[in-house]
């Protein structure tokens, strides 16, 4: 039986798509490169791309930018139903930043218990009761 040593090196994923070396690729290139690299990928291969990136949790948003790159016939053709979800979302514009309100942006106020009045305490009972215990 042959183990494989965590030092041995990087083991595709069956279910990938691509070579590691396109999708290390993929992964790296910045927003500038990615779609004449994209255009360099079979579409059938694309779409499967796509899919695959936006199943990863940790690759869901490069999944939609590959999903961008593709046509809805061919999302539904590899994925079905996913594929016509994947494509909605990749032409969804995205969310903008929060504006902040006013009561957001004000400062907050400082709250202090140090300069209000001490309190009697009255342990109760009748003799107590005009006695303060300060």
């Amino acid at each position: 039986m042959t183990q494989s040593h965590p030092t041995s090196g990087p083991v595709a994923d069956p279910a990938c798509p691509v070579s590691l070396d396109l999708l290390g690729e993929v992964y790296r290139a910045d927003a500038d490169d990615l779609p004449e690299l994209l255009a360099t990928i079979a579409e059938p291969t694309r779409s499967k791309l796509a899919v695959y990136l936006y199943g990863k949790s940790h690759m869901h948003q490069l999944g939609l930018t590959v999903a961008r790159a593709c046509e809805r016939e061919d999302l539904v053709r590899v994925a079905g139903e996913i594929g016509s979800v994947v494509y909605g979302q990749s032409r969804l514009k995205p969310a903008r930043p929060a504006v902040p309100t006013e009561a957001a942006a004000a400062p907050a106020r400082k709250i202090s218990l140090a300069g209000a009045p001490a309190k009697k305490i009255s342990l109760g009972g009748s003799a107590a009761k005009g006695r303060s215990f300060d």
